[in-house]
């Protein structure tokens, strides 16, 4: 899992319990990568959102995708877009659940590492992505389908996302809308967080960057330590209450010579509809 698991949520480990606790903590954080966090995420650094917006050339904002309101439209297949495309998470990686102390229930990653070359994969049906217009953002946005589904208002929000770069990046940056104000009162009132993992094209996890969700917008930018190319996919996970949606992602895109827009949401690379069911991993 990833370094979303904190003690901020409730224990749902299905590993038996251990006389010392002390060592019960040492061993959640060595399995899931709390430990090892820090240092992969070395090779990868923050960037000021707005400085990319002026430096890369080209932003995905999903408005090939006809205006309609929430739900909106359900992804059956990869978003498809020149230069990305953009699913729920890759080939290779163990989804699994993260539960909150209030039954909130989000995507995770029991394992991060994907498979060589690196291939975008799907979730169960009702599961995955869906484009609506966004009231916050006030344009379309893509919103991660959580274990809860598509049809339920929790469900939207909650998932994991994952962009596959066509050409390999040294910094990319998006837009994250962490959830509308809660006239009634009935959310937490903390704000979640973001877990952003970075793959190369080989399925190695290149760093992992773990960021707090402001009310509203959040701006997020990175770039690679050496400003080499090396990013050619991108995971995000989130644990905020109301969910999660994303817009207008950042990356850099040659000439795409003999190629014309494809507005769909076509497959670039062969992908893995349901890899059964996600396994339950409830942060210690």
């Amino acid at each position: 899992m990833t370094s979303l698991c904190n003690r901020r949520f409730s224990a749902c480990s299905p590993w038996p319990r251990v006389g010392t606790s002390l060592v019960v903590w040492l061993v959640c954080l060595s399995i899931y990568g709390v430990l090892a966090s820090p240092l992969r995420a070395e090779s990868i650094v923050n960037r000021p959102y707005a400085e990319l917006l002026r430096e890369l050339d080209s932003r995905e904002g999903f408005e090939a995708w006809p205006m309609r309101e929430e739900p909106g439209h359900l992804l059956r297949a990869p978003h498809r877009a020149p230069g990305l495309a953009v699913a729920s998470h890759f080939e290779g990686q163990s989804p699994g659940i993260l539960t909150r102390r209030d039954g909130g229930r989000h995507d995770s990653l029991v394992a991060t590492q994907a498979d060589a070359p690196l291939r975008l994969a799907t979730g169960p049906d009702g599961q995955g992505l869906a484009v609506a217009r966004h009231r916050g953002l006030g344009s379309n946005a893509a919103f991660p389908i959580g274990p809860d589904g598509f049809g339920l208002l929790s469900g939207r929000g909650e998932g994991s996302l994952a962009i596959l770069f066509d050409q390999d990046q040294r910094a990319t940056g998006m837009l994250i809308h962490s959830d509308y104000p809660d006239p009634l009162g009935s959310r937490p009132a903390p704000r979640g967080r973001v877990e952003v993992i970075f793959l190369a094209r080989d399925g190695r996890v290149l760093g992992q960057i773990n960021a707090a969700l402001t009310e509203g917008v959040t701006a997020l930018g990175f770039q690679t330590a050496g400003g080499l190319p090396q990013i050619a996919g991108v995971v995000i996970l989130n644990t905020d209450p109301g969910g999660i949606a994303v817009d207008d992602i950042l990356f850099a895109r040659a000439a795409l010579m003999g190629r014309a827009a494809t507005p769909d949401n076509q497959a670039p690379a062969p992908v893995l509809a349901g890899r059964g069911p996600r396994a339950s991993v409830g942060a210690c």
